[in-house]
């Protein structure tokens, strides 16, 4: 009969072990909150895909000029950059550029907000190209830098041919330097991230 206790008192031990192990995983589980924003491999992988998509814009853009020409793509009298609204800056489009049409084919309808911003000597802030909206905590950046002379011309539409050192307005989007023929250099700065 001491038999028959001690066999039932080692299932009942198995039992309430197994309830305890499962009722900490549970208790784990509901605990720790996985969002699709969560740290993983995965969701590093997809941040490393989106540098590599920002870098490739930028390159593509710099070795075509269409770069350049975005930073030039400015209208003179009304003292912004072309077509935009009332910022200085696009914000539900981009840019009617090759530059815009590059950054569209590559971020345009994939759930990703794009911020392209200028930083140049003699600014404190940036100057916006392109907002969307603050990026998240998952945000990636590329940047390339490009030089803009005093004899380059403005690009928009009915501006071109100024020459961006005698611009009216320019230099609220980029300062000029003194004491050389290198009107400025351009700091372009793409920030990715999903929405």
């Amino acid at each position: 009969m001491g038999e028959e206790n001690r066999g039932q008192a080692y299932t009942l031990e198995a039992v309430i072990a197994a309830l305890l192990i499962i009722s900490s995983l549970v208790f784990a589980l509901q605990v720790t909150a996985v969002t699709p924003l969560s740290a993983s491999t995965s969701n590093q992988h997809i941040e490393n895909q989106q540098r590599a998509s920002a870098d490739g814009v930028l390159a593509a853009a710099q070795e075509s000029g269409a770069l350049k020409d975005a930073i030039l793509y400015w209208n003179d009298s009304e003292s912004r950059f072309h077509n935009t609204s009332t910022f200085d800056y696009y914000t539900n489009v981009y840019p009617q550029t090759e530059f815009g049409n590059i950054t569209d084919r590559a971020f345009g309808g994939r759930g990703l907000a794009v911020n392209v911003e200028l930083y140049t000597e003699g600014q404190n802030s940036a100057q916006r190209l392109i907002y969307r909206g603050e990026p998240s905590d998952n945000a990636v950046t590329a940047s390339r830098q490009v030089t803009l002379y005093d004899d380059d011309t403005l690009t928009a539409p009915g501006h071109e041919g100024t020459n961006v050192s005698a611009a009216d307005s320019y230099s609220k989007a980029v300062p000029e330097r003194d004491g050389s023929n290198v009107y400025n250099v351009v700091r372009v700065e793409v920030t990715v991230w999903r929405m």
